[in-house]
């Protein structure tokens, strides 16, 4: 078959990748001038999700609310962006928290075992560093702690429960006072540079054939029937929009994973989903001083900060802004970039004090978008030749590999190894109950 994807980063590529092992032919429809430079390009590092740092659940929903949170809010919230962040609430429940981390946990695994055979089928190599720790300031944010570590036991997955001295062995970077509550240490898990594994695979599937890609071209439309599907692309930058009649791809079905861009484009088509956008920050730092980078990514369990090294830099990310989304696609305001920038400098100053030379970093942001219930829309949607593969949110690495696969087997009309529960709790059609 004929597949087109629509987007060119982590999610768009994987989605290529597996397409393309299942036979098809592919062609990727991306705006930028090449991959991974949307939302992928501030990836904060972190390759797989756990129980701590899932965008959802009890630490993420009460440390919002806090003075010192993650979540940076825009003054006169509106209304639909609280009936978002109420329906985020109904996952505080330790119950509910559980089974969602139960239905996301099938991705995840099929995200590890996807990422570790491209990595060793193509020795692909991408500021790989293994191990994770997690740091808690407050003995109150730890006790909220509790359900995740609860589930990291019963889904044994190896880790280690430490204590601040503990951390401060393990981790040398992180001082000990002022004083703090504990950390959890992930040996095994892995920090990595998204982009750069992007456009490895980019790399590896321009060698082999089979997939073409087609950069500065906007979808401005998405057309459906019972015979084929295309998409409409706008003008190249320079050329007017009258002087030539429509661009048209057709294929046998296209995949929508756009990122935040995949909305305007469903909706057009009549398919409105509750999904909201979620703008992030990172910092790019040389490091300061050598003896004190941190060997281990850091994170900062409550605030949602990653600290993580690449070679000779370090990658801060997180500064959440929630705002409503029609501000989403304007600038940002200045004292909103600022408050979500100092809360980075402002973690790796209490973290990994001295390492990252904040005065010489390069900031970015992006938006990103996150469902009401936590987990991705992947699957079929409102017509046979039509797929969905966004709303990954910050973890959408972690995820996009395993979705990738799915999708490919609904292309290719084969039932995904997957529970029938998680491939339910990730199919658009499920915000309509």
């Amino acid at each position: 078959m004929d597949v087109i994807v629509i987007g060119g980063g982590i999610v768009g590529v994987a989605t290529a990748y597996q397409l393309r092992a299942a036979g098809h032919r592919v062609c990727v429809v991306e705006r930028h001038a090449t991959v991974a430079q949307g939302a992928t390009y501030g990836h904060g590092g972190a390759m797989l999700p756990t129980p701590l740092d899932v965008w959802f659940g009890p630490t993420f929903m009460q440390s919002r609310r806090a003075p010192k949170s993650g979540i940076v809010f825009k003054p006169g919230f509106n209304s639909g962006a609280r009936r978002f962040m109420r329906r985020l609430d109904q996952l505080q429940a330790p119950d509910a928290f559980r089974e969602h981390c139960l239905r996301l946990k099938p991705l995840i695994d099929a995200s590890r075992e996807a990422i570790a055979d491209i990595e060793n089928r193509f020795k692909l190599e991408f500021e790989q560093q293994s191990g994770v720790l997690h740091v808690v300031r407050h003995q109150r944010e730890w006790e909220q702690l509790q359900s995740a570590l609860d589930l990291l036991r019963e889904f044994e997955m190896q880790h280690h429960v430490l204590t601040p001295a503990e951390c401060a062995a393990v981790e040398h970077s992180v001082p000990t006072e002022p004083e703090f509550a504990g950390g959890v240490l992930f040996e095994t898990e892995r920090t990595a540079n998204c982009p750069l594994f992007a456009k490895l695979v980019k790399q590896v599937l321009d060698e082999n054939g089979g997939v073409e890609f087609k950069f500065g071209r906007s979808v401005t439309a998405i057309r459906v029937d019972n015979q084929r599907a295309a998409v409409e692309l706008a003008p190249r930058e320079g050329e007017s929009a009258h002087s030539r009649e429509v661009d048209v791809i057709a294929a046998d079905a296209i995949v929508v994973a756009a990122g935040a861009g995949s909305l305007p484009l469903i909706q057009r088509l009549g398919l409105d989903l509750p999904l909201h956008p979620l703008r992030l920050h990172a910092l790019t730092a040389p490091i300061a001083y050598e003896e004190r980078a941190p060997h281990l990514a850091v994170v900062d369990a409550i605030k949602r900060i990653t600290m993580s090294r690449m070679n000779q830099r370090l990658r801060i990310a997180g500064g959440a802004v929630m705002q409503g989304v029609r501000e989403s696609t304007k600038p940002l305001a200045e004292p909103l970039t600022k408050a979500a920038l100092t809360l980075l400098g402002q973690a790796t100053h209490d973290w990994i004090p001295g390492a990252a030379k904040i005065s010489a970093a390069l900031a970015w942001e992006g938006v990103k978008l996150l469902s009401p219930d936590g987990l991705p829309v992947v699957g079929q949607a409102l017509h046979p030749r039509l797929f969905v593969n966004f709303g990954h949110g910050p973890a959408g690495w972690g995820l996009a590999c395993g979705s990738a696969k799915v999708v490919a087997d609904l292309v290719s009309g084969n039932a995904p190894s997957m529970p029938p529960d998680t491939l339910a709790a990730l199919r658009p059609d499920r915000f309509a109950s």
